[in-house]
């Protein structure tokens, strides 16, 4: 194996770390609002708190998702590992935490499977277009859906109105937004791979006519 391909495979990097430290960040979140579901008396004095820990949890795995990106793509060390494990994170991430607040009845169910399957259909074009060899940048829609949900998900987790702030109603017109935008990118995305395929098709087609 040469140095590029042993620098393409490498594990131990910063970028890779944070994405693993993420991943197990994700049963922390889970758990802490799997306990605040349990109606046992010694745990509900603790309903709050816990609801603050999976909150500022799922902050700090937002805030690695970010830098695990920006810092690979900065030193140049993107990895075949960081390049799978960290797509799989932000998804088991997402999902799970959007099914464990429609579990506590924060969220519809309807709200939940819009975005759990817009997540399943992007990840899908994402392969599609991996195998031909496109690469698909994120649309504004995708942007503003992923910046809506970040915010909206630790606000219902936390499920409090310190100073005032009522944070369960913004968090639900967040998600409701996030949903919204989830549409739009979904077909921002689908359109963006359809430009791509028929330009890659029209340059093959180009290159034989140039060879005949």
């Amino acid at each position: 194996m040469n140095a590029s391909n042993a620098q393409e495979w490498e594990i131990d990097n910063l970028p890779n770390r944070l994405t693993i430290f993420r991943v197990l960040l994700i049963p922390i979140i889970i758990g802490s609002m799997f306990l605040g579901t349990l109606t046992w008396e010694a745990v509900v004095p603790w309903h709050k708190t816990l609801g603050y820990i999976a909150a500022w949890t799922f902050v700090a795995a937002s805030i690695t998702d970010f830098f695990d990106g920006y810092i690979a793509r900065k030193r140049n060390i993107v990895t075949v590992f960081g390049s799978f494990l960290d797509p799989i994170a932000d998804k088991f991430l997402v999902i799970s935490s959007l099914v464990m607040l429609q579990e506590l009845g924060r969220l519809p169910g309807l709200l939940v499977v819009v975005l759990v399957l817009r997540e399943l259909y992007i990840t899908s074009l994402r392969l599609l277009a991996t195998e031909r060899g496109l690469k698909i940048p994120v649309g504004q829609a995708g942007k503003w859906k992923t910046a809506t949900q970040m915010v909206g998900v630790p606000f219902l987790m936390a499920y409090d109105r310190p100073f005032g702030i009522p944070m369960p109603e913004i968090g639900f017109a967040l998600i409701a937004l996030a949903s919204l935008l989830s549409v739009f990118s979904a077909l921002e995305y689908s359109l963006g791979l359809l430009r791509k395929i028929k330009a890659k098709r029209k340059s093959a087609h180009a290159k034989e006519f140039t060879k005949a």
